[in-house]
């Protein structure tokens, strides 16, 4: 007679198989709970929307219909899709320069005391003055074209982000820093190696709430001085008495904001998690 052994190590294949099958039954039970919120939450939104359409009347609230044919007409016009992407432009171009800029400053300020008592007063000054408070004079410098409303994208981002970095620089641990210095390490490859990666987290979140402030910029000037854009979209609306199309424009940008965020987002989680992004 032939005695059958079992390998040990099939039990404990079996047990991994089971448990990696319970995470992903409850991955997809967690995605299905998500997904069934976000419905119920739009399908409330929905009939609050409409009863207070129902309520206040047409002239006070666009219904849900009346914006979603506004929004279709606003489209096969091209009004919409021009709209968003001239808004779409000057918001990445603007964010982008403040980025750009903001970050390296907000580090030099944040490990150099000198540049950081230079600049600190000027900081301080100009970021609680409001963007809008500049459009004329963006105006009346740069013109009615592009320039001036990515100038205020950029005004409005790059103090935001040059505060954050700031904060995440000099909150960097000193044990850190000397531990580097006792390794051998010189200014350069102490920026490199321990600064940089440090700053990152809090250059990415003042890059995130400088995009929020970037939309709100954005129809400031598009308002005043520019013939395209969402901005301009909502004050034409309320030229032609049309509210449903400043409904629209009010819906589309916050479209477009929840995606540059989430874009923003993914992209910091997929390329910046080694510096402890999320």
């Amino acid at each position: 007679m032939t005695a059958i052994v079992q390998s040990p190590a099939a039990p404990a294949g079996n047990a991994n198989a089971k448990r990696a099958q319970r995470k992903s039954l409850a991955a997809a039970g967690r995605v299905t709970r998500t997904a069934l919120l976000w419905v119920a939450s739009g399908v409330l939104g929905l009939a609050v929307w409409s009863f207070l359409a129902w309520w206040y009347g047409p002239t006070t609230i666009a219904s849900p219909g009346e914006v979603w044919s506004a929004a279709v007409e606003l489209a096969q016009r091209g009004v919409l899709w021009t709209s968003v992407s001239a808004s779409a432009q000057r918001i990445l171009l603007g964010w982008s320069l403040g980025v750009v800029i903001g970050a390296p400053i907000g580090i030099l300020m944040g490990r150099v005391n000198v540049v950081r008592q230079l600049l600190d007063p000027y900081i301080e000054f100009f970021r609680f003055i409001p963007p809008i408070a500049f459009v004329t004079l963006a105006v009346v410098w740069f013109g009615i074209g592009e320039t001036s409303k990515i100038v205020l994208i950029f005004y409005t981002s790059v103090f935001i982000v040059t505060v954050s970095t700031i904060a995440a620089t000099v909150a960097i641990s000193e044990n850190k820093l000397q531990a580097a210095t006792s390794l051998g390490a010189n200014r350069l490859r102490l920026m490199k190696t321990v600064v940089l990666p440090s700053a990152v987290p809090g250059i990415v979140t003042g890059a995130r709430l400088a995009m929020g402030n970037s939309f709100l910029t954005i129809v400031s000037a598009e308002i005043v001085a520019a013939d395209r854009g969402i901005g301009s979209m909502i004050w034409q609306a309320r030229n032609y008495g049309r509210i449903d199309w400043t409904f629209v424009g009010i819906i589309v940008l916050g479209i477009m904001g929840f995606v540059f965020d989430r874009v923003l987002r993914l992209l910091s989680a997929r390329f910046l998690s080694r510096y402890g992004v999320k």
